[in-house]
């Protein structure tokens, strides 16, 4: 397998002052090809910590892409660097200095000395075209590995990946072909799940491997076949799929890039239903959910934030001697707001929310995580405690969670009480 190293170059990404998002993008599209990233890696604006991250990389690489440091101020030391470590002189490059000169022309700028030191290259590079900006790329072919040096600007680097550079690197390499697929399950953790599926898992063949990427209340199994057919490869993804699904169907509830809001709105749509939201302790979190999801507009009739106890009495009807007796955090409370929402927002189903996400107001009786959640339906009401640990944000997104998931069995008629 063809393995390659990232190296991002700029002292902005080490102070945390820009998001570093070319490594991510590259990895992907290096994946679609059959390279594999072995190393990622962030620099900064150092000449010696620059030269070292390369002596290292050409070891354990067959391809080295770097973005960054290619502008033409005194900070931009990517070129230098390259010509420094290739033993090479700078040179202009004609097609270079020519593509600069019409960047500005077309923009009606003059092109100052500045400008046109951008075209200054190593005299052992191959030049690549940078058609969104005035940074040329530049590939190497030293030391037994390729180099890639390209734009840091994400847009610029993008471009010249997917014309110029990716198309290089698939000529260049013979690379296997890979195969991802994503199972996307809810509402049990990593280790049960894995405990559930071992002998499955044991049995795979030698050409698909898996993965568990555990999220915050969800996790995704990554099937990844290696091979040189994809229509095969495909086939026996699903084949295993399909094998393991009898054990964990339940939990199933999408693939690939479907979230859990978007398969519900789809159920909602099918079924022709409609949901609203009674919500306290996740104070407008799950309405979020619904209504980041375009088209949500078909079957979400919208939510009252009822984080009060005033606004629990008079928008939803909740009883003040109730709240008195029970306690806003009890299953009688929760009951009451999702028949009231239902009621006065008049949709064929409602959720509610009522707890303690913390990390103060919790007690002996009721400690910080106890939340109540309700689903309100035309034949009655379904109830879960729940008893949820972690910071205040994830108590919130655990409880929203968990409403989507109660919801989702209800419409797959997997459960009734």
């Amino acid at each position: 397998m063809v393995r390659a190293e990232i190296i991002t170059i700029g002292d902005e990404i080490l102070y945390g002052q820009i998001l570093d998002t070319n490594t991510q993008w590259i990895s992907l599209e290096l994946d679609k090809i059959g390279i594999k990233t072995i190393r990622k890696s962030s620099v900064g604006d150092q000449e010696s910590e620059i030269l070292n991250i390369l002596e290292e990389a050409q070891h354990r690489a067959d391809i080295v892409f770097i973005t960054g440091g290619l502008g033409p101020t005194k900070d931009d030391l990517t070129k230098k660097v390259l010509a420094n470590f290739f033993g090479c002189d700078m040179a202009y490059h004609p097609q270079a200095l020519e593509d600069v000169r019409v960047f500005f022309e077309k923009r009606g700028r003059e092109l100052s000395d500045l400008n046109r030191d951008q075209a200054l290259l190593p005299t052992k590079a191959q030049y690549v075209q940078n058609k969104q900006g005035t940074a040329p790329g530049m590939w190497f072919e030293e030391k037994e590995t390729v180099w890639v040096s390209m734009a840091g600007v994400p847009f610029e680097m993008k471009a010249m990946m997917e014309d110029l550079v990716l198309p290089r690197v698939a000529q260049h390499f013979k690379t296997p072909t890979i195969v991802h697929k994503i199972v996307k399950v809810v509402g049990i953790g990593e280790s049960y799940l894995s405990d559930m599926i071992q002998d499955w898992e044991l049995s795979l063949p030698k050409h698909i491997k898996l993965a568990y990427l555990p999220s915050l209340g969800i996790v995704k199994l990554r099937l990844t076949g290696f091979g040189d057919h994809v229509v095969q490869l495909n086939q026996d993804i699903q084949q295993e799929i399909t094998r393991v699904m009898p054990l964990i169907k339940p939990y199933v509830f999408g693939y690939e890039q479907d979230e859990l809001a978007q398969v519900i709105g789809q159920l909602l749509v099918e079924k022709g239903a409609s949901i609203s939201v009674a919500e306290s302790c996740t104070g407008g979190y799950l309405s979020h959910l619904f209504t980041e999801i375009a088209g949500s507009s078909a079957y979400f009739k919208g939510g009252v934030i009822s984080y009060a106890n005033e606004v629990k009495i008079n928008s939803l009807g909740v009883s003040p001697t109730l709240l008195e007796h029970e306690g806003a955090v009890s299953e009688a409370c929760i009951i009451s707001m999702a028949n009231g929402v239902r009621e006065k927002l008049h949709s064929t189903l409602s959720l509610a929310t009522s707890g303690i996400a913390g990390p103060d107001g919790g007690t002996e009786e009721k400690p910080v995580g106890t939340v109540w959640i309700a689903l309100s339906h035309e034949g009655g009401v379904i109830t879960r405690k729940l008893q949820l640990a972690g910071t205040r944000k994830q108590i919130i997104h655990m409880t929203a969670l968990n409403c989507l998931n109660l919801v989702r069995k209800f419409l797959l008629n997997e459960l009734t009480q």
